[in-house]
């Protein structure tokens, strides 16, 4: 009777083992997920619990975000760029629901930012998903999109987001994570805090954070004190400069207007100079 009971204990003890290698315990006692995306972190500690209705954490194979359902938008997205996700794949342009969503929660749709006076600004760039159409079609889905002001989405995200693909294409890896804060912007209507009826908030500030690497493995034991980190945080206004540089600003300070905790997977005294640093390097 005792064998059963051996091979019982035994089985157990290998279950714990193999749970063990799915998450590392990082040098800051929180956790590293195996998603290329959240390479950096998870900025908010979103979970996918619907009750977590704030902060839920959704996981794509293009990129990662926490959702708000009371805001009907992303707190944040993450994702890698690099070039094995840049090829020929044309624009989609499918913007659609997000069926993944909980089943009893408001999904936004397409004609929802119809003549709202803001574009369906996109957070994981189209052309950063162009190896396959699968891959750009899913940055179509309307959990991917905040209600952003023309001239920010066409001119000064457009071209931040034109150099951060050009870095990749002179053998740069970029991990980015965007997000927003506050409510109301300027859009081509005029001063808005919601649309489509208040069920869709429209953010106050648009950020963005920019780790860049050459290309190559074990992408975060190779972030040093040294490593370039652009944070850019613009108001999601019309009229706005097309120039990016003029935003650039420090990851503290956007972590102290949104209360995330950014690059939590860095040791913390990288974090403490990386996160101080206000870039100024080149734009292009």
């Amino acid at each position: 009777m005792r064998y059963p009971s051996l091979f019982i204990f035994s089985f157990i003890l290998l279950l714990a083992g193999c749970k063990q290698t799915e998450i590392v315990p990082n040098r800051n006692r929180s956790l590293i997920s195996e998603n290329e995306h959240l390479t950096l972190g998870n900025p908010s500690n979103a979970t996918p619990d619907i009750n977590n209705y704030k902060n839920y954490l959704v996981e794509k194979p293009q990129y990662v975000l926490s959702y708000s359902r009371d805001s009907s938008i992303p707190n944040w997205v993450s994702w890698h760029v690099s070039s094995d996700w840049l090829g020929s794949a044309p624009r989609q342009d499918d913007f659609k629901a997000d069926e993944s969503l909980p089943e009893d929660w408001y999904r936004v749709s397409p004609a929802n930012y119809t003549n709202s006076g803001f574009d369906r600004g996109h957070n994981c760039p189209s052309a950063d998903r162009t190896k396959s159409q699968k891959d750009n079609s899913a940055t179509f889905l309307m959990t991917n999109m905040i209600p952003q002001a023309p001239d920010n989405n066409r001119e000064t995200w457009a071209n931040l987001e034109e150099y951060t693909r050009s870095l990749v294409d002179q053998g740069q890896e970029v991990y980015v994570i965007m997000g927003n804060y506050g409510s109301g912007g300027t859009g081509s209507n005029g001063f808005a805090r919601t649309i489509n009826g208040g069920k869709i908030r429209v953010p106050k500030q648009i950020w963005k954070v920019l780790v860049i690497l050459p290309e190559g493995d074990d992408d975060l034991n190779r972030i040093s004190v040294n490593t370039r980190v652009i944070a850019i945080d613009t108001p999601n206004s019309n009229g706005v400069n097309p120039d990016w540089s003029l935003y650039r600003t420090t990851v503290d300070a956007i972590e102290k207007a949104t209360g995330y905790d950014l690059l939590s997977s860095l040791p913390e005294d990288i974090q403490q100079v990386l996160e101080a640093t206000v870039d100024n390097g080149p734009t292009q």
